[in-house]
């Protein structure tokens, strides 16, 4: 496919992907004191396709949420021309269902064969696909050929320079858009020499640009030394990692700003986008360095939350002059929604003030189970639930049809299972027909289920045939809908 961006991996000096640091507040910071492209933490395939897109409106970021509602990637309008996504994958296809998910937020995808850790290695990623050319060239090409944006992959040399020569070619093949070389092998370290000949010969034998890495202990201690660095690997961009977490500002023409302002702009960014505490306090210690064991060292320490941070640093002033922003948005958007949504809702959809709580029921039996066996008996096609997620805060609504009657609770639930619950609720309280809470005395459905199990003992110890009629089953277990959540 061709490539419809203008990102370009020839004469750049790069943020490079580092775990924990690499979070959208540095990323930005790292763009504004003149990174040309910034490379976000490596993020694993399997955790990224559980997670479904979101656009937080009140932060203006693309957010990629966890099941349990963590941020596992944050993006923002800023960065999307300059950002690459890393990811680790030892799987062709996974990597590609990850690539097409974030596709439309970011610049480029990378792949991750430079890792070490034993963690990526011990999954087949990271260092381990160095050993493995083939699968290499399988999830390169599958995202080549399955994506409009650049492909890179990063990884570190090989025993030998001519193997590692070799194995670039082959990557090369795949028409990748440019590599980066680390330039150590996966067993040393940062205190090991960085090996500026083996880029070298590796840039001099591909036609596609080669980005060094690696160079912070060795080479780079301020802005001129990047130049040098690229010199001495005569690759044809820098990539640079620890002494940019040390101080972000390495990117600066002019030189260096004073840490304590670098320090300052980094917290402005990461209560602007509301990074954990944890992941600010982590990349402020990394600035810090030697100074941790001074007074401001032992309270950022001890710090537990963004708002304790700040006021380490004299901005709890910032903190909450900008969350009480965030909250006055917030409040307008649930208005707007909610005046949105009152002048889009169907008046014919009869509405309740419900939630399902399952305390209040049976164990297995549910309002959903009473009004599908209601259905039933009446000679009623089942019911339909249409259930939509709001954007904002990602709670759920449901309306459920039933006999050309739709009915939906007003209030918005956590999970799509219960707002279906609370709409069921909603048409068997208006109908007049009893949902099977635990007040309400015999339970026939649990009757029910009892004389079903009954038979299947009988049956069994009779030598019947053990599967049970599937028109027997249907009594008993609980429908879901087969409606996708729509995006409002």
């Amino acid at each position: 496919m061709t490539v419809n961006t203008p990102l370009c991996f020839r004469g750049k000096k790069i943020l490079a992907p580092m775990v924990r640091v690499g979070t959208l507040p540095m990323r930005l910071l790292a763009l504004d004191y003149g990174a040309d492209i910034v490379y976000c933490e490596e993020l694993i395939d399997i955790k990224m396709l559980q997670c479904k897109r979101v656009i937080n409106e009140v932060l203006e970021t693309v957010d990629f949420v966890a099941p349990n509602e963590r941020i596992v990637f944050r993006t923002c309008e800023r960065e999307r021309e300059h950002v690459v996504f890393q990811m680790g994958s030892a799987d062709a296809e996974r990597a590609l269902a990850v690539a097409k998910l974030v596709e439309s937020d970011v610049a480029g995808i990378d792949i991750n064969m430079g890792c070490p850790k034993e963690y990526s290695t011990k999954a087949s990623m990271g260092a381990a696909l160095l050993s493995d050319p083939d699968k290499i060239e399988s999830i390169l090409t599958t995202l080549v050929k399955g994506i409009c944006k650049p492909v890179t992959c990063k990884i570190r040399i090989l025993p030998s320079v001519e193997d590692t020569v070799n194995l670039v070619k082959r990557i090369e093949k795949t028409g990748i858009a440019a590599i980066a070389v680390h330039g150590r092998k996966k067993e040393e370290r940062p205190q090991h020499p960085v090996h500026c000949d083996v880029i070298k010969a590796i840039s001099e034998a591909v036609s596609i640009p080669v980005i060094a890495n690696g160079g912070s202990h060795d080479f780079i201690k301020e802005y001129a030394d990047i130049e040098t660095f690229q010199k001495e690997t005569a690759a044809s961009s820098v990539m640079i990692a620890r002494a940019a977490m040390w101080n972000p500002s390495i990117f600066r023409k002019e030189g260096f700003c004073p840490l304590k302002d670098v320090m300052q702009d980094y917290i402005k960014y990461a209560v602007r986008y509301d990074n954990h505490y944890t992941n600010t306090k982590y990349c402020l210690c990394q600035m810090l360095r030697e100074q941790l064991e001074t007074t401001q060292g032992k309270k950022l320490h001890a710090a537990q939350t963004t708002q304790e941070i700040c006021e380490v640093f004299e901005m709890g002033d910032f903190y909450e002059e900008t969350t009480a922003i965030f909250e006055a948005k917030k409040t307008s958007l649930e208005t707007k929604i909610q005046d949105e949504d009152d002048q889009m809702e169907d008046p014919d959809v009869i509405k309740m003030a419900v939630r399902f709580d399952k305390r209040e029921y049976p164990p297995q039996i549910t309002p959903k189970m009473y009004l599908l066996e209601w259905c039933r008996k009446e000679k009623h096609p089942q019911p339909v639930y249409e259930t939509v997620q709001r954007p904002l805060d990602r709670l759920f609504c449901s309306v459920v049809t039933v006999a050309e009657r739709k009915y939906r609770s007003t209030l918005w639930d956590k999970s799509k299972k219960l707002a279906e619950q609370a709409a069921a609720i909603v048409c068997l309280r208006t109908l007049g027909v009893p949902e099977g809470k635990l007040c309400e005395g015999e339970n026939h459905l649990i009757n029910k289920r009892k004389r079903g199990d009954q038979e299947h003992l009988i049956s069994r110890d009779h030598g019947e045939d053990l599967a049970e009629p599937s028109h027997k089953k249907a009594n008993f277990i609980e429908e879901t809908s087969d409606m996708n959540v729509p995006k409002m």
